[in-house]
C-alpha cells in the first residue's frame, strides 16, 4: 500500500469550525472579504489605484479567471476573488535575501502552500547547486548561463520539457513556444492538459473549433442557460452578473451539479440596492443533483426525448433547415439513442424520470439555449464523450451559430485560451507550424511532444532531465502527488519563473533555479518605453493589459525579458530571430503574431482599439465548420459510467472559496460553512450513516484503482453535507494524492479528478506519529 501525504494541513480542532452552508453569495460580505485583505496588505492609495484599473479598458486584466468583460464596465468591474488575486500579487511584502540562508529546501518541504505564498514576492534569481540544500542568490546573467549550459549539454532537446501556466501573456507565450521549437522540441505541456483539454478534443472533432461558440452578449439573449459541472460563485463570480442580467431578460437557468453550491442558488449583487438590502436574484429555476460521472447519460436522455418529441410531431421540434445544410450523422445518432436504457440512465445520473422530463421540456420550449460547463465535466473518464453529447443536443435544435445560443466552456486561468492560440501545445496543427516556419526561416521539429501526464511519466523513466516552467505549480495541481513529486526529484534540473513561492520551488531536481518575474499589475518599462501585453478571454475576445504600479523591485524582469534573454543565452545566433528586439518593443512580437496566428491580422492596429477585437469563430460567426466534411458532425458515444462498489464512494476534488488553483488565500470556505480548516471530506449524511461513520469523525481516505496499491490520505474530518448520494468531495490540491496518474480521460489524457473510487475508514491512530493533526496550519501533514 502506498501511503500518501496531503498537500496542506488543516488547523487544530479548537480553531476548526463547521457551520451550515450558505444559500446565497456576495452581498455586503463579498465587499468586506474583497476589501479588508487589500486595505490591510496594500493600504488605501495602492488599493484604489489597482481596483479602479482592474478589468477596465485602459487598465490591467484580472489574473484570477478568463471570464469576459462586458462592453459597458462598472466602476468596480471585479469580484471578490479578483480582488484577492490582485492583493496576493501586488503585496509590497518581499522575500528578503536572508531568507535563503535561513531556510533550507528540506525545511521548506514541511511548509504548506499557504505559508510559502505568504512570504511575499520573489525579487532575485536564486540557484540551488547539486548536492546542496539551500538556494543561493545569483545574478540574472549567471542564472541564464547555468540554464544554457545544462540545456545545451543534453543529448537531445527532447530531454527537456517547457511547461506554461495560463497567466502567461500572448506575447510571452508566442516567443516562449518559438524559443522551445527553435531549441528543437515540441515538449510544451501546459495547464490546459489538466482542465479543458477534453473540451478541445470533443468540440474540435465535431465543430472544428475547441472554443466557445458564443459572445458575452449572448447570455442576455438566451431563453435557457444550462450550467453543468461548474460553481460560478467561487470559480468565476463575475459570471453571476451575466446570469442576473439574463434572468432580468426572461431567461431560465438550470444547474446540474453534485453539490448544491450557493453560487447556483441566489446572487446578491453588491452593486445594486436589492443586493445590499434585498433578497437579490434567485438563479437556478431547476437544480439537478446529478451523480458524479452522470452528465453523459443525462445529455443522451435529453436528446432522446427531443427526438421522440419530433417523432410524435414531425417537423415541429428539430431545426431541419439547419440540420440539412450544416450537419451530418443525425440518423446514426437517432438509431443509437433509440436503444437508450432508462434504467442505465437512472443508475448513471441518480435522477428521477420526472426531473429529466422537466429539463427536456425546458429545452424543447426554448428557442435559444446556452450550455456552459467547466472541470466538473472535463475531468471525468468519459469527459470527451460527455461534451460530445452536449454538442449533439445543441445541434438538434440549431443552437449553434445564432444569437443567444451555443456551447460555452468556461475556462479558469486568465489567458489559458490565449496561450493555446499562440502555440503553447505539444501537438500544434501543421498549418500553424508551416506559418511559423515560413515567418522565421528555419526548420521546426514536427514530432509531437509530451503533455503534462506524459511529462511526469517521461521523468519517471528518466527521459526528461530538465523541467522548465513559466508560472504554475505542477506538482501541486497534477494528479498522483507523490508520484509526481518523486518524478520531479529525479530530474537533473528544474527551473521556475514565478512571482511567489509555491510547492514546485521545493520539490525540485538536483539543480534548481527560481527566476522572479513581474506581475500583471506592474508597469513594464523597456528600452522603447512602457509596454502592454494582451490576453484572450473565454469567448475569444483579445484585449490589452497595462500595469499600473511600479514593480515591487527594480531587479525584476518581465516574462518577455526572461524568455528573450534565455533564448539568447541558449541559442546564440543559431536561428535568425531578433530576441533582443522582442524585449525592447513588444510591438515586434505582435507583428510576427499577425503573420502567423489565424485571426490576428493587423494585430497592433486592432489591439489598440478600446475594446480590442474578437477572434473569428466559424460555427459562431457564419455556421462554418472546419471539419473533414465541412459540416458539424453528430457523434455516437457508448454510455458508460463509473460503478460504485458496495461500501465505496465516488470522490471529486474541488476548490474552496478562498483559493485560486493551488494558491490558498486563507483556510476558510465560507459558502460551504468551513472555517480554519481544509482537511475535510464532504459526505451525504445518509452515506455517513450507511458507512458506519459519524459527522466530525477523523478518517483515512483510500483510493482504489485497478490492481495498484491503495493511495491514502490520512486524518481528514468528515463533514455532513447535502451532496449527491454516493458522492463525496475534498479540496484540491490536497486530495490530488488520491487520483492515479494513469487514470485519465479517454481522448484527452486529462486527470480524472471528478470520479475517484474511494473507501473511507476511521483514522488509524499511532501514538507519537505524524498522523496526529498538527496545530500549526503552516505545516504539512505527513505520514511515517
Amino acid at each position: 500500500m502506498n501511503t500518501m501525504k496531503p498537500a496542506m494541513s488543516g488547523s487544530s480542532d479548537d480553531e476548526f469550525e463547521v457551520s451550515k452552508p450558505k444559500e446565497w453569495v456576495a452581498g455586503v460580505p463579498g465587499v468586506v472579504h474583497s476589501m479588508a485583505p487589500a486595505l490591510a496588505t496594500m493600504g488605501i492609495p495602492r488599493s484604489l489605484k489597482l481596483f479602479t484599473a482592474l478589468n477596465q479598458k485602459d487598465g490591467f486584466d484580472c489574473m484570477s479567471c478568463a471570464w469576459p468583460d462586458p462592453d459597458h464596465r462598472k466602476i468596480a468591474e471585479f469580484c471578490e476573488n479578483g480582488a484577492k488575486a490582485v492583493t496576493w500579487e501586488a503585496t509590497p511584502l518581499t522575500v528578503p535575501t536572508s531568507f535563503w540562508a535561513e531556510h533550507s529546501v528540506t525545511d521548506l518541504l514541511d511548509k504548506s502552500e499557504y505559508w510559502l505564498g505568504m512570504q511575499g514576492r520573489l525579487i532575485e534569481p536564486v540557484y540551488k547547486p547539486a548536492g546542496k540544500d539551500h538556494y543561493e542568490p545569483v545574478s540574472w546573467d549567471r542564472a541564464f548561463e547555468i540554464i544554457a549550459k545544462k540545456l545545451n549539454g543534453l543529448d537531445s532537446p527532447n530531454e527537456a520539457a517547457f511547461y506554461t501556466s495560463g497567466r502567461t501573456s500572448n506575447e510571452a507565450a508566442f516567443i516562449y513556444q518559438l524559443f522551445v521549437r527553435a531549441f528543437g522540441t515540441n515538449n510544451l505541456p501546459d495547464c490546459s492538459n489538466m482542465c479543458h483539454e477534453s473540451t478541445g478534443a470533443a468540440m474540435g472533432e465535431m465543430l472544428g473549433v475547441g472554443k466557445a461558440t458564443i459572445l458575452y452578449s449572448d447570455f442576455e439573449k438566451a431563453d435557457l442557460i444550462i450550467i453543468m459541472g461548474q460553481n460560478p460563485g467561487t470559480n468565476h463570480p463575475r459570471m453571476l452578473s451575466a446570469l442576473e442580467d439574463a434572468k432580468a431578460k426572461g431567461a431560465k437557468i438550470v444547474a446540474v451539479n453534485p453539490l448544491p453550491e450557493a453560487g447556483l442558488m441566489r446572487y446578491k449583487n453588491p452593486q445594486k440596492v436589492r443586493g445590499i438590502i434585498g433578497k437579490g436574484t434567485a438563479l437556478a429555476d431547476q437544480f439537478l443533483q446529478i451523480r458524479l460521472g452522470g452528465d453523459m447519460a443525462l445529455m443522451q436522455a435529453i436528446s432522446k426525448r427531443v427526438l421522440d418529441a419530433e417523432a410524435a410531431a414531425p417537423g415541429t421540434i428539430l431545426d431541419h433547415a439547419f440540420l440539412e445544410e450544416h450537419c451530418v450523422g443525425l440518423e446514426e445518432l437517432r438509431a443509437h439513442l433509440a436503444d437508450l436504457d432508462d434504467q442505465a440512465v437512472a443508475d448513471a445520473t441518480g435522477l428521477t424520470t420526472a426531473e429529466i422530463d422537466e429539463l427536456a421540456y425546458r429545452y424543447i420550449r426554448s428557442e435559444r439555449v446556452i450550455i456552459t460547463w467547466a472541470m466538473g465535466l472535463t475531468q471525468q473518464k468519459k469527459a470527451v464523450a460527455a461534451i460530445k453529447e452536449i454538442i449533439n443536443l445543441l445541434l438538434l435544435r440549431g443552437n449553434i451559430g445564432k444569437p443567444g445560443a451555443g456551447a460555452s466552456p468556461i475556462r479558469g486561468h486568465s489567458n489559458v485560451q490565449g496561450d493555446r492560440t499562440m502555440g503553447i501545445w505539444e501537438k500544434m496543427p501543421e498549418p500553424f507550424m508551416d506559418a511559423l516556419e515560413k515567418e522565421f526561416g528555419f526548420a521546426l521539429p514536427r514530432e509531437h511532444g509530451v503533455d503534462s501526464i506524459q511529462g511526469i511519466e517521461a521523468m519517471q523513466r528518466g527521459d526528461i532531465k530538465v523541467w522548465f516552467a513559466v508560472g504554475g505549480n505542477l506538482v501541486a495541481v497534477i494528479s498522483d502527488t507523490n508520484a509526481a513529486e518523486a518524478a520531479m526529484r529525479g530530474t537533473e534540473m528544474t527551473v521556475q519563473v514565478s512571482t511567489k513561492l509555491n510547492r514546485s520551488h521545493v520539490v525540485i531536481g538536483d539543480e534548481a533555479l527560481i527566476l522572479p518575474t513581474m506581475g500583471r499589475t506592474e508597469i513594464d518599462l523597456q528600452a522603447s518605453g512602457e509596454q502592454f501585453v494582451t490576453v484572450e478571454d473565454t469567448v475569444s475576445a483579445v484585449h490589452s493589459s497595462f500595469g499600473r504600479i511600479d514593480p515591487v523591485s527594480p531587479n525584476l524582469l518581465s516574462e518577455v525579458s526572461i524568455i528573450s534573454r534565455l533564448a539568447r543565452a541558449v541559442l546564440g545566433d543559431t536561428v535568425p530571430v531578433d530576441w533582443a528586439g522582442f524585449e525592447r518593443d513588444y510591438d515586434t512580437i505582435r507583428d510576427h503574431i499577425s503573420r502567423v496566428v489565424p485571426g490576428c491580422e493587423n494585430y497592433n492596429e486592432r489591439i489598440r482599439h478600446k475594446d480590442g477585437f474578437v477572434l473569428p469563430n466559424g460555427p459562431r460567426d457564419s455556421r462554418k465548420f472546419h471539419t473533414p466534411t465541412g459540416k458539424a458532425t453528430f457523434t455516437v458515444n457508448e454510455l458508460e459510467h463509473v460503478e460504485r462498489p458496495p461500501g465505496r464512494l465516488l470522490l471529486q476534488t474541488l476548490r474552496s472559496h478562498d483559493q485560486f488553483n493551488s494558491t490558498i488565500y486563507s483556510l476558510n470556505d465560507r459558502y460551504r460553512g468551513i472555517k480554519q480548516g481544509r482537511n475535510v471530506v464532504f459526505i451525504n449524511p445518509l452515506d455517513i450513516e450507511e458507512l458506519g461513520l459519524r459527522d466530525g469523525q477523523s478518517v483515512d481516505i483510500f483510493s482504489e484503482w485497478k490492481d495498484e496499491p491503495d493511495r491514502v490520505l490520512r486524518k481528514f474530518r468528515v463533514v455532513s453535507y447535502p451532496s449527491a448520494r454516493g458522492c463525496a468531495a475534498a479540496y484540491f490540491p490536497e486530495a490530488n494524492v488520491l487520483v492515479p496518474l494513469g487514470s485519465a480521460a479517454e481522448g484527452s489524457n486529462t486527470p480524472t479528478s471528478k470520479s475517484v473510487v474511494v473507501r473511507i475508514e476511521p483514522a488509524e491512530v499511532r501514538e507519537g506519529s505524524l498522523l496526529e493533526l498538527r496545530t500549526d496550519p503552516n505545516a504539512r501533514v505527513g505520514v511515517p
